[in-house]
């Protein structure tokens, strides 16, 4: 994965409740007032195992994830929150991690805060309470990897070991990188830097990181092994701390390469629990994993794509490095199903599963064999001005060499974008074909889509000779929302949506839209349609293919009885071979 970048959005079935929940336990245990005296005190903990959990099983052991508030918390506070409980169910239930304890501790004595400053003196302590008394007392009732609770056992099993935490649980995660290195090999400081030297409005980063930087090269971590994934949000009141330190690390890039430390933001996440779900879902897949990205305790990395691979291993493949999260909707929230195969969006009908993987196949075959697949649309310095864009790109199937292009765009209600189901799968047709075709990835809202389209159009006239593609009588193409992307911009224009003036489309290919205006512009227009779609009249569509004729320009629809909306190529239906006819309507406006 790149080294730096944005988290992916929670989807919202990861949010509801699980067919396979775990269980949360309530563990009391003996520890010391380190910050005082030293008297025996009692602390508490919250335990999750996973489903199928048997105390009575000793043989199968569990990799465990200690976490921790931030101030003003409490034990457990990571259980509390339902959606949050949830995550864990669904990381489990859809493989996304293996089975793992989740510990939800405190470093405060009494279980509730003491002020700021009081907090302070406590974490900076917990990491005694962690080695003495928690680490025991969870490992000794618990299965985890350690044979047993002695010091030499319990580092031993470094590597099935994680520790995580918000805010002041961050800073807190910090210091147990500090500190516990010997016990703990993944962490994951949320919104917070580290305070070994210095505290609150005195942070100290380049002191702090010279520490972290000497520690990792005096305890051999490099060759032993360590990550880091930390994460702030962009609206984060207190986000700069974390920022600082990360551009220092990220500067000692010798030290602190992608393997060791990666550091992600939120885009548009505050200081809240909705933010630390999108990290612990971006960043626990990526916990317990050997140099060949298999899961430690041997769920491997399949060798190719089938109906039965999670989407969340496709977006995570290193293969594809950060733009993998593109391939299938950012905005989770309007797709369903964890698998290729049993794969769900909204609005959209016969989704077929098997050109589902034939795609994430055929992309990771050409990104294994060093093909560029991905393209960006937009500089970085664009990306920073609007970080929306980040979330864009033009994905290319690559045909024959010096052929024409076509750009095509899937629909999704200008909320999401379906590529997946709606652009993928006829922009691989295409190149089958022998066009260079493109599959745009665009931001959310209808003028926004539009000046990603034309800022693509204008992107690969512009870098013609790199692609090497034939810029003359190209073709949009587009369904539903992208439909009228590739209406708009053949009848206006990419200079009214904020590019220099670029020749128009020979064709557009406009499928599935309720797009009725007209206004004698158009370029030559083919669409198809079913009678059953509830979205996108065929009536309208038929009076806007009527209209575009009226005009002396060529045009065509066809209707499909009883095909609802969305329904891609067709495959399988009234509609199949439609793409064949589209093109062949296309090839008769194009010079020869």
């Amino acid at each position: 994965m790149e080294q730096t970048g944005y988290t992916t959005a929670v989807p919202s079935s990861y949010k509801a409740a699980s067919d396979h929940p775990g269980t949360v336990t309530r563990l009391d245990y003996d520890s010391k007032d380190y910050v005082r005296n030293g008297a025996p005190i009692t602390k508490t903990a919250y335990v999750y195992t996973p489903y199928g959990y048997d105390e009575n099983d000793e043989e199968t052991r569990y990799n465990i994830i200690y976490l921790m508030h931030g101030w003003g918390g409490h034990a457990g506070e990571y259980f509390e929150y339902t959606s949050t409980k949830n995550v864990f169910d669904h990381l489990i239930e859809n493989g996304d991690i293996p089975p793992a304890i989740i510990v939800s501790a405190t470093f405060y004595n009494d279980n509730s805060d003491t002020g700021f400053s009081g907090s302070i003196a406590e974490f900076r302590q917990f990491h005694r309470d962690f080695e003495e008394n928690l680490m025991p007392a969870v490992e000794g009732r618990f299965h985890t990897y350690a044979k047993s609770v002695s010091d030499e056992d319990l580092k031993a099993s470094r590597d099935h070991r994680a520790f995580g935490g918000f805010s002041l649980g961050s800073v807190t995660t910090w210091l147990q990188f500090c500190y516990d290195t010997d016990y703990i090999r993944y962490f994951l400081p949320m919104s917070g830097s580290c305070w070994y030297y210095g505290t609150y409005g005195d942070f100290q980063i380049e002191r702090n990181v010279d520490f972290i930087e000497q520690l990792v090269k005096d305890n051999g971590l490099d060759e032993r092994g360590y990550f880091i994934y930390h994460a702030v949000g962009t609206n984060d009141a207190v986000k700069s701390q974390s920022i600082d330190m990360a551009e220092e690390m990220l500067e000692r890039s010798d030290v602190f390469t992608p393997e060791h430390y990666v550091f992600y933001q939120k885009g548009g996440g505050y200081h809240d629990f909705d933010a630390v779900q999108e990290y612990l879902y971006n960043a626990l897949p990526l916990f317990f994993r050997d140099g060949n990205d298999s899961f430690l305790n041997g769920k491997e990395t399949e060798a190719s794509y089938s109906t039965e691979t999670l989407i969340r291993d496709v977006q995570n493949d290193p293969v594809f490095g950060d733009y993998g999260r593109l391939i299938f909707p950012v905005n989770g929230g309007y797709m369903s199903g964890s698998t290729l195969g049993n794969l769900g969006l909204t609005w959209y009908n016969y989704i077929d599963p098997d050109k589902t993987v034939e795609i994430c196949n055929y992309m990771r075959d050409h990104a294994e064999s060093g093909d560029t697949i991905f393209y960006d649309i937009y500089t970085e310095d664009e990306k920073q001005a609007d970080p929306a864009k980040r979330d864009t790109g033009l994905f290319f199937f690559k045909g024959e060499t010096g052929a024409r292009f076509a750009i095509v765009n899937a629909g999704g209600g200008f909320a999401y974008v379906g590529a997946i189901h709606d652009s993928f799968p006829h922009a691989l047709e295409l190149s089958k074909m022998g066009y260079n075709a493109f599959a745009l990835i665009y931001r959310p809202g209808a003028q926004t889509a539009c000046e990603d389209l034309a800022s693509a159009i204008a992107f690969i006239f512009e870098h013609a000779e790199e692609l090497e593609v034939d810029t003359s009588d190209y073709s949009l193409w587009g369904g539903s929302a992208g439909a009228r992307m590739a209406a708009w911009l053949g009848t206006y224009g990419t200079e009214n949506f904020g590019e220099d003036a670029y020749p128009r489309p020979a064709a557009v290919i406009v499928n599935y839209t309720g797009l009725s205006e007209v206004t004698g512009y158009e370029p030559p227009t083919y669409s198809a349609v079913g009678t059953s779609d509830g979205i996108a009249s065929y009536r309208t569509m038929e009076r806007r293919i009527q209209a575009i004729q009226a005009n002396g320009t060529d045009a065509m629809i066809e209707v499909f009885q009883g095909l609802p909306h969305g329904f891609g190529l067709g495959t399988g239906t009234a509609a199949e071979g439609w793409i064949e006819n589209a093109v062949t309507f296309g090839e008769r406006h194009m010079k020869q």
